[in-house]
């Protein structure tokens, strides 16, 4: 909405064919990933590690699914293209789909991992929106690179919370290669960088608000990283690193 709100100059529905689109394609994606997780369980003879009553994600999955396929009656081909392509990397995240021997789920890649979780957010939450409005996607560099510096920061602060689970499963994530230290300087680093880009989409696009916005929302992403690196729970990290994603967009959109 955000992306939308730059691209047509206007605050745009709530309700559109590209929101429940996304909406219900992460629905299905994440359901996905838990569903996965059941199967890998009953197959072991385990108690699947899941917090909700397991129809619930096979319910809410179906869905995602239905929202998810009135896309394609809707996009160009070449939007339709490039969310298959999406549609790819996402699920083989968690599901044992790569053509390699021994490591088959994305999610057992570190520095690929978070490389594809940053891009699929990226593409989803600023090209789509420029595509599916009729713009060119070259207008508009900067919010690109910025939402990839953005999302790049979150991607680092939840896999500074997987950290000791990643290194006991063999997976190198970035904070288990380059270590905890580097990771917050890394973080810093982001954010410095996400706050240069929306400099310079201000003086592209000079809308002082996306800027102030951007500028707040980079100073508190710093603020919760440092509170996460000293109270980890999941609760706050669900709370506090995606949230950061609504802070964003509420100050693009209450600034006056």
């Amino acid at each position: 909405m955000a992306t939308e709100k730059l691209v047509n100059n206007e605050t745009p529905a709530i309700f559109n064919a590209l929101h429940l689109f996304v909406f219900g394609c992460s629905l299905l994606v994440y359901n996905i990933h838990s569903i996965a997780k059941i199967f890998r369980s009953r197959r072991a003879g385990q108690q699947p590690g899941v917090r909700l009553p397991q129809f619930v994600y096979f319910v809410t999955g179906a869905a995602g699914l239905v929202l998810a396929l009135t896309g394609f009656t809707i996009f160009t081909p070449a939007m339709i293209e490039g969310c298959l392509v999406l549609g790819v990397l996402s699920f083989a995240y968690s599901l044992p789909i790569l053509p390699f021997k021994n490591r088959k789920r994305l999610r057992e890649y570190g520095w690929l991992k978070i490389l594809a979780l940053a891009g699929v957010w990226t593409v989803v939450t600023s090209v789509l929106p420029v595509l599916y409005w009729h713009h060119t996607v070259s207008k508009y560099p900067f919010e690109i690179l910025l939402r990839f510096a953005f999302i790049f920061t979150l991607c680092i602060i939840f896999d500074l919370r997987d950290v000791r689970r990643d290194a006991a499963e063999n997976i190198q994530t970035l904070p288990n290669t380059i270590g905890l230290k580097n990771s917050y300087r890394l973080i810093d680093i982001s954010i410095l960088i996400f706050i240069a880009l929306s400099l310079l989409q201000y003086f592209r696009y000079p809308v002082w608000e996306r800027f102030a916005g951007s500028f707040i929302t980079a100073v508190l992403t710093h603020y919760v990283a440092l509170y996460l690196r000293r109270h980890p729970t999941e609760r706050r990290y669900a709370l506090l690193g995606d949230g950061l994603m609504l802070v964003y967009v509420a100050l693009v959109f209450l600034l006056p």
